[in-house]
């Protein structure tokens, strides 16, 4: 019994533990087993879109897209404009606590165990829109 009182005490005082914290500021506050696309600051910030995305918001209706707040919304927002069209939420993340180099997350509720999310620059390069 004094096990779970001193455990509600340290979730009184310190919240509820977080499950592996500093992969999620890495991914945006997501899971990397749950992940179906990861785009680098630089990716996001290209002038034109990463096209093969609207084909997996359309495969993953249940998805939802988060963003690096430290992006400018210009940059940002194409992505937001292409998530609304196909009635995918979007998050725009702010942790002013931590820095990552990910701009861009599509990620499911559940583990999808996805081997490959990243998209290197050359792939890349050939899908912009």
């Amino acid at each position: 019994m004094g096990k779970s009182i001193d455990d509600y005490i340290d979730r009184g005082l310190k919240g509820t533990p977080e499950i592996r914290p500093s992969e999620r500021r890495e991914y945006l506050t997501q899971l990397r087993e749950r992940i179906i696309l990861a785009l680098t600051n630089g990716q996001v910030m290209q002038t034109k879109v990463y096209a093969p995305i609207v084909d997996l918001m359309k495969r993953y209706p249940s998805s939802r897209l988060y963003l690096d707040g430290d992006i400018n919304y210009a940059h940002l927002s194409k992505y937001t404009r292409i998530a609304n069209q196909h009635n995918i939420s979007f998050t725009i993340v702010d942790d002013k606590a931590a820095t990552t180099n990910i701009g861009l997350v599509l990620a499911l509720p559940t583990a999808i165990d996805k081997e490959d999310i990243f998209v290197e620059n050359g792939e890349f390069k050939r899908h912009l829109r």
